[in-house]
């Protein structure tokens, strides 16, 4: 089974996987609005691929059937800066002039 990994200009890190190459009917209109022009990456081999990186095979295998894509959203990035705010007792934001 090939699958088709597109990626968006939109959000680094984001990517829409689909069954099919160019076949996006099973994603919602408002997702695909939102995603912006698909960008074909690859087109994935899944059956050959031990692990992929940073998606579950399993669930990957399992939205292909239903719902019939998988979007995989890049991990919130921590903001150190408020952290490190944060740790020294201050607001994590600096209060506007």
């Amino acid at each position: 089974m090939l699958i088709a990994v597109y990626k968006t200009a939109k959000k680094e890190g984001m990517f829409l996987y689909v069954p099919n190459k160019d076949d996006f009917s099973a994603v919602p209109e408002a997702l695909m609005n939102r995603f912006g022009r698909p960008q074909l990456v690859m087109m994935l081999p899944i059956q050959k691929r031990e692990a992929l990186g940073g998606v579950d095979k399993q669930k990957l295998l399992e939205a292909m059937d239903d719902p019939g894509f998988y979007l995989q959203i890049p991990p919130k990035e921590e903001n150190w800066l408020e952290t490190h705010r944060t740790e020294l007792g201050l607001f994590p934001t600096s209060p506007k002039s």
